[in-house]
């Protein structure tokens, strides 16, 4: 098995609507199909499928599951990143600090699914793992 790359993550949200606005509105991605309880988004190579469940329950802190969804990002794009997230009055839950060679940024999404932009690569970071 030859894996070559994230492909795409799907999302339980509560209200597809207000996932939008985050993930399209706030975030930038790209809406390439919506549903009624649906939506695919694009962002650079990975993508993202939102399904509204109305029975989803916010994540907690020690959730057995997923722990977040991290997206690579520019350095030179970093502190963009962190205005919109500030002046969308965004919870940060980590950051901006630096991990490593790169930059980081934490932060939850409508539903309080945890989000991470981080500006290394996997080779980057390993260099500071040996």
């Amino acid at each position: 098995m030859k894996v070559t790359g994230f492909s795409h993550i799907t999302l339980n949200v509560r209200d597809l609507q207000t996932s939008l606005e985050f993930y399209h509105g706030l975030l930038g991605m790209t809406i390439r199909h919506r549903g009624r309880t649906d939506a695919y988004l694009e962002w650079g190579s990975a993508w993202v499928c939102l399904v509204e469940r109305a029975d989803v329950q916010e994540q907690a802190s020690g959730f057995a599951g997923m722990d977040h969804v991290a997206f690579y990002i520019a350095e030179n794009d970093f502190v963009e990143a962190m205005d919109i997230l500030s002046r969308n009055k965004v919870t940060i839950v980590r950051g901006p600090i630096q991990r490593g060679i790169g930059w980081s940024v934490n932060f939850l999404d409508p539903d309080g699914i945890q989000l991470e932009l981080h500006t290394s690569t996997l080779d980057e970071r390993m260099e500071i793992w040996r």
